[in-house]
């Protein structure tokens, strides 16, 4: 980097704290810090939604999974991403957004503890808050490890300024801050991205190597096969679970996006636009990473450098400084709307179970116990970053693909499913047991059982297992053992429905019931 290249990182940082101190006249209360007030226009929403689900961790872990086996990186992550949020369009935003406008909560996890009990929410509340702090920790030291490959600062020097810098604007502006930053950054990418696709096509034809020929070279053998290595058809069908549940809101953040929305049908055209963008727009951004064996050596095994080195050797000074500002942009974007969603857990959920002045607040304490839970979950993310090397947590994508994906389904199994009539019967009994054996699966597949299987248990079972048990278990406990009280199909009716003509409340299940209609079948 020079002096062009730090001008536009710097003018960058300076641009996104003007937008929080901007946005910070529109943050009234906690609602507004929260969900904008459910004021977001449905097309900033979807580009915030599709922003918050970037990180460096692209350009770190995903690049090595590119540069080892090709087009993989694409079938196993954005694909079934763009599908599930399709999918979700239907399935979960409209309810979602009236977890607002009709329940008038703040937090995703807010109407929990009436559609199951309170500790099924602290339960879900806490392991979230914790994986939370985990996922981002791997992306600042993702973003960290890019700016030592340019910079040659170290590690927790990288950590520091990006966290501090996320943390001014995303502190004071809140929702409004996150969401239009997040649309500078996606222009930002998207000059970014374009500059790197072009500057990679010139240097294959400077190699005498075609578009469509490049396939053909020998360093690329294999790598236009979409399922490869440990990436196969069981970890594709159980990353479009997992990716259905944790982009439509089981890691909160673009939950929120949907209750920003003013309506449900608002929400779900944010959703089918952000499918849209993971369906198109990593296809550009992945296109110069699987090219990067024939123009780079990575010098890391895992190649998790090879984007970095590819973008010091192709583009000119100025165009590389708006690349790096890129890679800030997709792990600032993400940090600051999970810091954001982890805020209204804590305030909303969390804080009142732990203080009776918490339950007290008004609009001013509220607003300033958000602001202040915002920096402290950002602190100890930062804290998380600096080991996520050492032994305990390994690598950054280990982390990502590993611990997040193989603790998502516990999480969010009982959250999502349970805004939808078929899973009414499930109630408090179905939702603990389904997490806490979800969770207990992880750690057997992921350490013993691991441990004593030569070669370990493959990276498929291991993000799969614990979701298939969580799944099993929140329907087969809800048949067996229905919950489904008039209090609590009242709730779910409320996220079904729009307006007070809701339509008849189900009658709750008698098990006796269910045993004599089984019998008849």
């Amino acid at each position: 980097m020079n002096s062009l290249d730090w001008a536009v990182l710097i003018g960058y940082f300076g641009v996104m704290v003007a937008i929080g101190i901007w946005s910070h006249k529109r943050v009234d209360n906690v609602s507004d810090f929260f969900t904008a007030g459910g004021k977001m226009p449905w097309w900033l929403s979807g580009i915030s939604h599709h922003m918050s689900g970037y990180s460096a961790v692209m350009f770190t872990g995903y690049a090595g999974i590119a540069y080892t086996y090709g087009v993989t990186s694409f079938v196993t992550w954005s694909f079934p991403i763009a599908l599930g949020i399709a999918i979700g369009s239907k399935l979960f935003a409209p309810r979602i957004n009236r977890l607002r406008s009709r329940l008038h909560v703040a937090s995703p996890l807010e109407y929990l503890k009436n559609r199951y009990d309170l500790k099924t929410q602290q339960a879900l509340a806490w392991s979230g808050m914790l994986l939370k702090i985990v996922d981002v920790g791997a992306k600042w030291a993702a973003i960290a490890t890019l700016l030592s490959v340019f910079t040659g600062i170290s590690l927790n020097q990288g950590i520091l300024i990006t966290g501090a810098i996320t943390a001014v604007y995303c502190t004071i502006g809140g929702l409004w801050a996150d969401a239009l930053t997040e649309l500078g950054q996606f222009i930002i990418q998207l000059l970014a991205g374009v500059s790197m696709f072009v500057a990679v096509v010139l240097k294959l034809n400077d190699k005498g190597i075609s578009f469509f020929g490049a396939w053909d070279e020998p360093a690329l053998q294999g790598h236009g096969k979409p399922l490869v290595g440990p990436y196969g058809t069981v970890f594709l069908l159980a990353f479009l679970f997992i990716k259905l549940f944790e982009y439509n809101g089981g890691m909160l953040n673009q939950a929120q996006r949907y209750m920003a929305t003013a309506s449900p049908r608002e929400a779900e055209r944010s959703a089918r636009l952000s499918a849209a963008l993971w369906l198109i727009w990593p296809v550009v951004l992945f296109f110069p990473m699987w090219m990067s064996p024939l123009l780079v050596h990575a010098q890391k095994p895992d190649g998790s450098d090879s984007y970095g080195l590819m973008t010091e050797q192709l583009l000119p000074h100025g165009l590389l400084g708006l690349v790096i500002v890129g890679f800030f942009s997709h792990t600032m974007a993400m940090c600051s709307s999970d810091a954001n969603a982890i805020a209204a857990v804590f305030t909303r959920d969390v804080a009142p179970v732990l203080s009776s002045r918490a339950r007290t607040w008004d609009s001013r304490s509220g607003l300033i116990a958000a602001r202040v839970t915002t920096v402290v979950f950002l602190g100890l993310s930062m804290a998380v970053a600096t080991q996520v090397n050492s032994p305990a947590f390994k690598d950054i994508i280990t982390v990502v693909i590993k611990w997040v994906a193989g603790l998502m389904g516990p999480i969010a199994i009982p959250m999502m499913l349970g805004l939808l009539r078929p899973f009414r019967r499930s109630g408090p009994t179905a939702a603990l047991t389904s997490w806490s054996m979800g969770l207990l699966a992880f750690w057997l597949v992921n350490y013993p059982i691991n441990w004593n299987v030569d070669g370990g248990v493959p990276l498929e079972y291991q993000v799969s297992i614990p979701l298939a048990v969580s799944l099993t278990l929140y329907i087969l406990i809800g048949f067996l053992k229905p919950e489904d009280t008039a209090e609590r199909l009242v709730i779910i009716e409320k996220v079904n429905t729009d307006g007070d003509s809701a339509a008849a409340i189900p009658t709750p299940a008698d098990p006796m019931d269910d045993a004599v209609r089984m019998a008849k079948d």
